[in-house]
């Protein structure tokens, strides 16, 4: 199945080369199981988000192993895709953009074409591809207009969609510049938080690695830095990480994180039994 990873400390631009490259289970070794796209997605000095994709496995990319090592930013989602609907195309790649947020799915929705007669021709026009996430990704962006507040726009849309829709699973990340929401929803696929401590100042690790306090490496000074790491699986053996609950929403809006728990079980829950052959596959 695809994974997922986002990642903010709430203010200091910092490097994920860590996570994306080198931790025993970074990003790029996840992409040799899924390797149908490879997406990475941060914010620009302008707190404006950027994002590069292709259709190829993150491991093979050589635009997302630059990045990886050179992108300084505060807040990045970034994806690697094992394909259930839509083409193997940079399109069909995570992350998708849509009115300066980032977005990226894990799982399967189905009633498409119900979903699509919940938005609107401005709705549609922000879309390029062909897929399910992105699809939940344009009913999500038109909820939080219409609420004008990402938070209650999130939850509206999610509930719309598991009360009336066939869900296999929901897992997202969804990003603005400094805030990350991630949702495990249901029990189907695990959703993983890691928020590290700076501990005793006297028992730091050396400034000069890598992988300082927090498992970031700070771009402009060599201070300790601390990170809320978002992950579809623990990446390395640290004790801090915690896997979220079924149905969990958790909000971290700078350097604070809270948990919200908004949504009833899905109404039409499939199992692998209901899935496609490909749709099955991918999700295994």
């Amino acid at each position: 199945m695809c994974r997922l990873f986002g990642m903010t400390t709430g203010g200091p631009r910092v490097r994920a080369t860590f996570w994306l490259l080198d931790a025993p289970l970074s990003l790029s070794l996840q992409s040799r199981r899924m390797p149908d796209g490879t997406g990475l997605g941060w914010f620009s000095l302008g707190e404006e988000p950027v994002r590069d994709r292709a259709p190829i496995a993150a491991f093979k990319d050589a635009d997302f192993n630059a990045e990886a090592r050179g992108v300084v930013s505060h807040t990045y989602i970034s994806h690697v895709r094992y394909a259930s609907t839509g083409e193997i195309n940079v399109h069909n790649s995570h992350p998708f953009v849509m009115d300066d947020r980032l977005f990226a799915h894990n799982g399967v929705v189905r009633g498409l074409d119900v979903l699509d007669s919940w938005l609107t021709d401005v709705d549609r026009a922000l879309m390029q591809g062909q897929t399910d996430s992105e699809l939940v990704f344009a009913y999500v962006t038109a909820e939080i207009r219409r609420h004008g507040d990402t938070t209650s726009g999130l939850i509206a849309a999610v509930r719309r969609i598991a009360a009336e829709l066939p869900v296999f699973a929901l897992n997202v990340l969804l990003a603005e510049s400094g805030r990350i929401w991630a949702l495990r929803y249901p029990e189907t696929h695990e959703l993983w938080v890691n928020w590290p401590s700076l501990g005793d100042p006297g028992d730091a690790r050396d400034l000069d690695s890598d992988r300082e306090p927090g498992h970031v490496k700070v771009a402009s000074h060599r201070e300790p830095c601390c990170a809320h790491v978002l992950a579809s699986e623990r990446m390395d053996d640290d004790p801090g990480w915690r896997l979220l609950a079924p149905g969990e929403l958790l909000v971290v809006d700078g350097s604070e994180a809270h948990s919200l728990f908004p949504f009833e079980p899905p109404a039409h829950l499939l199992t692998h039994a209901d899935l496609s052959p490909a749709e099955s596959t991918s999700q295994t």
